[in-house]
């Protein structure tokens, strides 16, 4: 899985209560499956996430059973640190651009839960190219410290 390597500078999680935790952990297993399926390495990722971030396992259940996009999209309004909120914004870019494909239900899923943290969509689309940006720095330095 390609998205663990990007970044997994989720601290931020600590500051936040045990329904927050899960709520973001919800989200980045909606995106996670934006193919339809979450395959065994997606869940076993996501149940190692939740262990980090003190999340009862009763509770991991409930994250990989995440329910609909309308239901995820309202339980992202508990979070209201914007911080939080740009940082989760941040995080699902990556994980949307892990594949090296955004498609256009990843891009709308993104926009509709920033939006549901009171994230303006420029500020949204600022932190894509940022986060695209930062991917071609990256396959560029590959290629100049002679890392292919």
């Amino acid at each position: 899985m390609e998205f663990l390597k990007l970044e997994q500078n989720m601290e931020y999680l600590n500051k936040l209560d045990e329904n927050q935790r899960v709520v973001i952990i919800k989200i980045l297993a909606r995106l996670a499956n934006a193919d339809g399926k979450l395959d065994d390495s997606e869940k076993e990722f996501i149940r190692q996430v939740a262990k980090v971030y003190n999340i009862p396992e009763k509770r991991i259940e409930e994250i990989l059973n995440f329910g609909s996009d309308e239901d995820i999209i309202q339980s992202a309004k508990i979070i209201t640190n914007r911080k939080v909120a740009l940082e989760l914004i941040k995080e699902m870019c990556i994980l949307a651009h892990a594949d090296s494909e955004l498609t256009e239900s990843e891009t709308l899923f993104i926009g509709r839960v920033g939006e549901a943290m009171g994230v303006e969509l420029e500020k949204i689309k600022q932190i894509s190219q940022w986060v695209i940006e930062r991917i071609i720095w990256m396959e560029e330095a590959k290629i100049i410290f002679e890392e292919v």
